[in-house]
């Protein structure tokens, strides 16, 4: 008798919104080990502890089956520097199925590899679109829908946008897996106490994070947030956990000190998951150039400032918790206003992001699975 022969899977990360949207995958086709043999690939591109692998003990991850350590560097060396890896990795490993998720260099570079070793590609958060070509998420978004063989996709926007690309087959709304992580862990998110140990009352103090090159990488661009910081704090403690590229910045342009003296502004290092999570769940406010916290805050029903003049989420701006200001002072000081009569109670979870996400997915790769030749 023939035995059956195992699917291997490849999910690839590379950054640590990466692993909050592999986990609830890796778990799922835990209950398909017969069927799948799943091995995580790290790319690397944030692999220290502080902002990778303290994800990986969160979620109860495996130690990546393998990692690429790919060396900081700009956009082309970096994208070049996976492509040349995970091309060695796959020759020697060839699998069935590579999973990617979300938008960032490793997306797309693991994504043109396994295409044009004639291995299929499954995009997990396809259609997503800001509209600025500008921004090197956009570019990473467009050309991985473009050759992937599987578009799983988080929000209605995301049809629409791969529809008016020409992208029709093999797409699917399937929810937000990024919610999953944050439903599942909801308890235990809430059983710590982040916001305590830093004292802070709940529902009395705002978070703010900014990482995004564009917002921190010229002296000009801090100073302006500086200026932000200090329009935020007037009437409000604020909590920053500062990404290491924000500190580093600040810290080459000679505006740490002057940052970090702003009163009633707390800087702490970056957070593991569950317990930035905390902070954001008792949160009156958050203020972020970030992609993903505009989605959690959105389910969680805490207004959200978007400090950047577009949004490849615009579901969260269409439920009324989101706010895209940039960087114009005038409005972010009225949204902070208009925050003051925000109604969380009026806001409930898109139907489709109920923490079942990973699950229809896995669904959807056995058929696809079962049908590839």
């Amino acid at each position: 008798m023939k035995l059956h022969k195992r699917k291997k899977i490849f999910l690839v990360g590379g950054t640590r919104p990466n692993f909050v949207k592999i986990a609830p995958l890796w778990w799922g086709f835990k209950n398909h080990k017969k069927e799948f043999d799943v091995k995580i690939v790290n790319v690397g591109q944030h692999y220290d502890y502080e902002m990778s692998r303290i994800f990986f003990d969160e979620f109860r991850l495996p130690k990546p089956h393998y990692t690429l350590d790919i060396l900081p560097g700009s956009h082309g060396s970096q994208t070049g520097q996976i492509i040349i890896k995970f091309e060695e990795l796959l020759i020697n490993n060839i699998p069935d199925l590579v999973i990617v998720v979300g938008d960032v260099n490793s997306t797309l570079a693991a994504a043109l590899v396994s295409v044009k070793l004639q291995v299929p590609v499954a995009h997990v958060e396809s259609g997503l679109r800001s509209f600025d070509s500008t921004m090197p998420e956009e570019i990473n978004r467009i050309l991985t829908d473009r050759i992937s063989n599987m578009l799983f996709v988080s929000e209605p926007s995301g049809l629409v946008n791969l529809k008016n690309e020409g992208i029709t087959d093999s797409v699917y709304l399937v929810g937000n897996v990024m919610i999953d992580s944050l439903k599942n862990n909801i308890k235990k998110i809430k059983s710590i106490s982040t916001s305590r140990e830093l004292g802070f009352k709940n529902n009395d103090y705002g978070v703010i994070t900014m990482h995004r090159p564009s917002n921190v990488d010229s002296k000009q661009s801090l100073k302006k947030m500086i200026q932000i910081l200090q329009l935020l704090t007037v009437d409000r403690k604020f909590v920053f956990p500062m990404h290491p590229r924000t500190e580093k910045n600040l810290i080459s342009a000679g505006l740490y000190k002057k940052t970090k003296s702003i009163k009633n502004l707390t800087i702490i290092k970056s957070l593991g998951y569950f317990e930035f999570m905390n902070l954001i769940i008792n949160s009156a406010v958050v203020v972020t150039d970030s992609g993903g916290i505009q989605e959690e805050t959105t389910w969680l029903g805490i207004p959200c400032i978007t400090l950047r003049e577009n949004t490849e989420r615009p579901f969260t701006v269409a439920t009324g918790t989101n706010t895209l200001t940039g960087l114009n002072m005038n409005l972010i000081r009225k949204t902070l206003k208009n925050i003051k009569s925000f109604n969380s109670l009026a806001h409930k979870p898109p139907p489709l992001w109920d923490g079942k996400t990973a699950k229809r997915i896995i669904v959807l790769i056995k058929k696809f699975m079962n049908s590839y030749t």
